[in-house]
């Protein structure tokens, strides 16, 4: 996560301390972009001309890519078969140097025509199943991508941030607008509907790490590497609506997304846009860099969480220290607040979270949840009752509030998981992964998709948060990354739920 002070690329890079940044996986099937197995200066788009088909070009690109799999796939069995047949081989040459004839009356004939059988009848049985097993991988692959994208539907990028965006969040007071908080040392607001940049905030001196907007004012709160939170107001103006990108044109570029240069981003930053930079109210208490910041139900109270291993509870109007919240053996990750009611959950590198319960305003209890065995990233509470967190040990684990022994659901998945979020209506998490992948899950952990990714949209780095948006009977998904980009999605929630 991020750093004091620094700025760029360099900044975004140690950012990450004191979690190492992971090198980037995808366990999807990879797009071929080689021209090596073609002839020179012939392309995809080349191979078409002349063919007479009423498929989009993109889609045919798709096929090809696939049927292009297959076939190494069916390459690699043939490499298989060779190898195996190459091992019979030697064992017959063994087996005849052991002095087991394999001509004449030699009464070991019998038993060695029986071996060879079994061995040649082994040898097809494996690859029958090898053929099966790749090519269900394939067409797996195939459905679950098409799956995605009906379910998943890119609605905007919001591009003009010069280092990784760690943090975004939704209003919840109109105007409905985008916030996000970058390594640059700026937050910006955007239009969720145009992706137009509305109004920069520039008032820290470090890394942005959070923000999150008030309850009922147009307020913003901040986290930032410069050891302070600020509070600031803002005022916007919605431009009017834009149509949505078209994502399904065929792409010029066939080069794939995760192969471009880290500064690399299509589009051109925020214009000249209203900047705010002065704070309403700036929180100093913090002896390191504070992560992460929420405000405490009614909006009259803040809490921040630190990398001095301390969280701050501080009163809005006043900006009074209240409560220093301390028990954590290690750095502060993140904080989260109920949404109805006052209490607070930290999460830690200690591999912990606590939970803190200031509704008693004479009883400030605390309880300690050791559920993960390695840094937990995040841990948020639903609309219900039950908390919800997620870890570098590849797992999230759901708990039930009036029972925290133990979990009562776990997801295992095949990276690091950074900020989640739940949705308040349908309680659907949102895992944002070091790999580049966000996937969607509901309560009792079952898989309801995973977001859309090629070069034509999604993450080309690791996805750092996620934030939803469930107004007007619309439900968006946002999702922001260390590839200076946040993505708004639309997502069905009655064709997902039906899909589950």
């Amino acid at each position: 996560m991020p750093v004091e002070g620094g700025s760029s690329s360099g900044s975004a890079s140690a950012a990450r301390h004191p979690k190492q940044k992971r090198k980037a996986h995808s366990l999807s099937i990879r797009r071929t972009n080689s021209t090596e197995e073609r002839p020179p200066g012939i392309l995809r788009g080349d191979m078409l001309e002349g063919q007479d088909s009423k498929l989009p070009l993109a889609l045919r690109n798709n096929l090809l890519d696939l049927f292009g799999q297959i076939e190494r796939e069916f390459e690699n069995l043939y490499i298989e078969n060779l190898e195996l047949r190459r091992e019979i081989d030697s064992l017959n040459e063994r087996l005849t140097g052991d002095g087991q004839a394999v001509e004449g009356g030699d009464p070991t004939k019998g038993a060695l025509k029986a071996k060879a059988s079994h061995s040649t009848s082994q040898l097809s049985q494996k690859l029958k199943t090898t053929y099966k097993a790749s090519t269900s991988k394939i067409v797996s692959s195939f459905k679950a991508t098409a799956g995605s994208r009906a379910l998943c539907q890119l609605l905007r990028e919001y591009m003009g941030h010069r280092d990784g965006i760690w943090d975004l969040s939704v209003t919840r007071t109109q105007p409905v607008v985008l916030g996000t908080a970058s390594a640059d040392h700026s937050a910006l607001l955007w239009s969720i509907e145009t992706g137009k940049c509305l109004l920069r905030y520039a008032g820290h001196a470090g890394s942005v790490n959070s923000i999150k907007f008030h309850p009922t004012e147009q307020m913003a709160l901040t986290a930032s590497g410069d050891q302070t939170a600020h509070i600031w107001r803002y005022m916007v103006q919605l431009p009017a609506p834009q149509p949505p990108p078209d994502v399904s044109a065929p792409c010029d570029d066939d080069q794939d997304s995760s192969d471009r240069e880290e500064g690399e981003v299509d589009g051109e930053g925020p214009c000249e846009v209203p900047t705010v930079r002065v704070a309403t109210a700036t929180l100093k208490s913090h002896q390191g860099v504070v992560i992460a910041a929420d405000w405490l139900v009614g909006g009259r109270q803040v809490v921040t969480a630190s990398w001095d291993r301390a969280a701050n509870l501080y009163e809005v109007e006043t900006s009074e220290l209240v409560h220093t919240l301390t028990g954590h053996d290690q750095e502060l990750t993140h904080c989260c607040t109920h949404p109805t009611q006052r209490l607070v959950v930290t999460s830690s590198r200690d591999t912990t979270f606590r939970l803190w319960d200031f509704r008693d305003p004479s009883i400030h209890s605390v309880n300690v949840f050791q559920g993960h065995t390695d840094t937990v990233t995040s841990a948020v509470f639903t609309v219900g009752d039950n908390v919800v967190s997620g870890s570098d040990d590849r797992t999230v684990k759901v708990w039930d509030l009036r029972n925290m022994r133990s979990p009562i659901a776990t997801i295992r998945t095949d990276s690091a998981v950074n900020r989640i979020s739940v949705s308040a209506n349908q309680r659907i998490i949102a895992l944002p992964h070091d790999n580049r992948q966000v996937r969607l899950f509901d309560m009792s952990g079952v898989r309801l998709a995973r977001l859309p990714r090629s070069n034509r949209m999604g993450h080309r780095r690791m996805v750092c948060c996620t934030a939803w948006n469930e107004e007007n009977q619309t439900c968006n998904l946002f999702t922001c990354g260390f590839d200076r980009q946040a993505i708004g999605w639309n997502i069905n929630i009655p064709a997902l739920l039906q899909e589950k």
